[in-house]
């Protein structure tokens, strides 16, 4: 019998501490706010909470959190740059703490955002937890892709391709990989002890996308919005457990 629960706490306990980062953040999440100041204050919090940020230094990134704004869809890099109202930003958060790592995403409105874009962000939110729903014991991965993807073409947008959510432990990026789109019969079997990040990214008008000049950021391919967000899940006891939360954010 393989002892995984040992793992799974760790990653909660982290992901918890993901969690209540972007709800540190969600109190300064409006207009006039520099990115810069965001990244100051994710770092803090989590090196306060005796964690380190997932994200900084690994694979040389240069920052403790990603900020894709408006068309950015992920891996956006803080910079000197401020929110403007009617803006929507995905912050993506990770922390590394007792040598494993914890993944997760939310998309926030900033002010007052359109009609198309409060629509974004809830059918993204939605597909989140409809790939969640569909992450059960013995299904395929690709089960999980499916049904996110499913969802979105019903509503008109568009799931990205290219990148993908993927298990989480030791690395933060580890196999399975997890495509938000595909064939539900293909992809490993889902067992006990398996630790997930699912991140459905969602665009406007097309799934095609581009890397920015930085390197760094993916963007539409038509410069219209995307939205983001990520849970990291466990399959413990023949179940599926969320071992983040959205709870701790402000709803504005």
């Amino acid at each position: 019998m393989i002892n995984y629960k040992n793992k799974i706490n760790i990653i909660k306990k982290n992901a918890i501490i993901s969690s209540k980062t972007l709800g540190v953040l969600s109190e300064y999440i409006k207009p006039g706010i520099n990115l810069l100041f965001l990244d100051k204050i994710a770092k803090e919090y989590i090196m306060d909470n005796n964690a380190y940020p997932a994200f900084l230094g690994l694979y040389n990134y240069p920052y403790s959190i990603c900020t894709s704004l408006n068309y950015e869809i992920a891996h956006g890099l803080p910079r000197d740059k401020y929110l403007n109202n009617g803006d929507i930003i995905s912050i993506d958060c990770g922390v590394l703490k007792n040598k494993y790592y914890s993944d997760i995403a939310y998309t926030f409105p900033v002010g007052n955002i359109s009609k198309t874009n409060k629509k974004l962000l809830l059918y993204t939110k939605k597909s989140l937890y409809i790939g969640i729903k569909s992450c059960i014991l013995g299904n395929n991965i690709g089960y999980i892709g499916y049904s996110i993807n499913k969802y979105i073409k019903k509503k008109k947008l568009y799931i990205v391709k290219d990148l993908y959510g993927h298990g989480i432990g030791n690395k933060l990026h580890e196999n399975p990989i997890i495509p938000n789109y595909g064939n539900k019969y293909k992809g490993s079997i889902i067992k006990n002890g398996m630790t997930l990040a699912i991140e459905p990214m969602v665009n406007i008008g097309t799934n095609k996308i581009r890397l920015s000049k930085d390197k760094w950021t993916y963007i539409t391919k038509n410069k219209k919005n995307s939205a983001h967000f990520e849970h990291n899940i466990a399959i413990i006891n023949n179940k599926t457990k969320i071992l983040s939360t959205f709870k701790y954010i402000k709803k504005k």
